[in-house]
């Protein structure tokens, strides 16, 4: 799918922002509209190797969960995620968040997905949800601003999902 690319002006400095979303705990906070059923990947939700696995609902698709982890960082300019989603995780996805300095204390954060569908049925699943992804993105944005503007929480944080032992041998008994 050629790239979805949506960007708005946040008035906080650009370390805030890059901080705020460094930490992979918070997207849900302001993208929980269109990813559901975001759970983390492990337990250090900040940085490189930090990820979410979620639900993004777009139309057709019955294989709809898709893994994300933080794969690079420029600190305070760029954030890049890398993963994989949509039947068997074939489809290939780089999400990428800029932050650009706007004035003199304002924020441009642009928020770029690109996917690479494998067969043709993959494409045409993402040509359908394309615009559901757009109209997300850029309500995500919105909400971003005015969670970090204003100070409003609008969602919750995500959390681990609760699969049993931490350990494999804690279960053994003799």
């Amino acid at each position: 799918m050629d790239p979805v690319t949506s960007s708005v002006v946040i008035d906080r400095p650009r370390e805030e922002v890059f901080e705020y979303l460094s930490d992979v705990a918070n997207h849900p906070e302001f993208s929980d509209h269109y990813m559901t059923e975001v759970h983390l990947t492990r337990e250090d939700t900040y940085g490189k190797g930090a990820g979410i696995r979620f639900r993004l609902h777009t139309p057709f698709n019955r294989f709809d969960w898709v893994d994300q982890t933080i794969t690079d960082t420029e600190v305070p300019r760029r954030i890049v995620q890398r993963g994989r989603g949509g039947k068997f995780n074939r489809i290939r996805r780089v999400t990428v968040f800029e932050l650009d300095q706007a004035g003199t204390t304002g924020t441009r954060v642009t928020l770029t997905t690109e996917t690479q569908p494998r067969f043709p049925s993959d494409r045409l699943i993402e040509a359908l949800g394309k615009g559901r992804v757009k109209r997300g993105q850029r309500k995500a944005l919105k909400r971003l601003r005015s969670i970090l503007e204003e100070g409003r929480e609008r969602g919750r944080r995500a959390t681990i999902a609760a699969g049993g032992a931490r350990k494999p041998a804690s279960q053994f008994r003799l």
